[in-house]
């Protein structure tokens, strides 16, 4: 592949300048995904970035994104290819109508790819070279096992057979990114097959830099306090704790409230926007974000 970065450190200031901070071991495998051809799987809690690494990689290689979202019941027909079946029956009719009923020649006519429906996996493996695109299968763990059995040959081969047509192989490997939310394990035949990496929370100093990037209308102090504040929202024992997105989000929504500071009355009026579960809201308005809010200035004075 052409205009792949030459080294960690290269792949590391690609995603940069795509304004994604990733840390030393997620661009050293990132950067040995791209060099050696294979898929890399992303697991980690929801809203930690999995999702995002897809898509910086695809707009800072200048490559097409292709996502398959994954779903339960999820099948071969939505991820990589379906007969246009309505039109296949009036070219039935048509020929029927007009006398041409050799049966050989038209099952070759309506299984020829004029009617094939190209779904995410097969659009990937037709790209043209050159371009290949970054094809992202999110949220693996949301399918069933035999759908993870379908991606084997995918994924060791760059290949797949479609039984009308024969085996159609890519001749230039997608980037194959495939996350997962741990929500239940993913089979070890399928990772064996991919480069792995667990992605966490940021340290502070990095989810600060996050925010001063995707929010630059939050001054600095309430970056640092609302930053500090999720940090430790993160130790306590949490239904969901708030992923990167819900800070930025937080951020954002603290800033259009023209907020300068947070105080207890702006963390009362949106957990909602950092929150996601009824029962974390309600033990944080008990007396608990308060709490939480006082240690955080303490700690920020102390540090200043």
């Amino acid at each position: 592949m052409k205009n792949l970065p030459a080294s960690i450190d290269e792949t590391a200031a690609l995603l940069d300048r795509a304004d994604y901070l990733a840390d030393r071991p997620l661009a050293t495998v990132l950067f040995l995904a791209l060099k050696m051809g294979r898929p890399l799987f992303l697991e980690g809690e929801a809203g930690v970035g999995k999702t995002e690494i897809a898509k910086v990689l695809a707009a800072a290689l200048d490559r097409p994104l292709i996502r398959l979202q994954c779903y339960e019941g999820l099948d071969v027909s939505s991820a990589l290819y379906e007969w246009n079946y309505a039109a296949q029956m009036i070219e039935i009719r048509l020929a029927e109508a007009s006398g041409d009923t050799a049966r050989d020649a038209m099952r070759s006519e309506i299984f020829s790819e004029r009617f094939l429906i190209r779904r995410p996996i097969l659009q990937a493996l037709e790209a043209v070279p050159g371009r290949a695109p970054v094809l992202l299968i999110d949220e693996l763990d949301r399918t069933d096992e035999a759908f993870e059995a379908f991606l084997l040959e995918i994924l060791s081969d760059n290949q797949v057979t479609i039984p009308e047509l024969g085996t159609i192989r890519a001749e230039e490997p997608p980037i194959v990114v495939i996350t997962t939310n741990r929500t239940r394990e993913i089979h070890d035949a399928l990772k064996r097959r991919c480069l792995y990496h667990w992605v966490d929370y940021p340290q502070a100093g990095r989810e600060l830099e996050i925010v001063r990037r995707k929010a630059p209308g939050a001054n600095a102090a309430l970056a640092a306090e609302l930053v500090g504040f999720v940090q430790k929202l993160r130790q306590i024992d949490l239904f969901k704790a708030p992923g990167v997105a819900e800070t930025i989000d937080w951020a954002n929504a603290l800033t259009e409230l023209n907020a300068v500071a947070l105080d207890p009355a702006h963390i009362s009026d949106t957990l909602g926007v950092l929150l996601k579960y009824q029962d974390d809201i309600q033990r944080l308005e008990t007396g608990e974000s308060r709490k939480i809010l006082d240690e955080v200035k303490r700690e920020l004075q102390s540090a200043s």
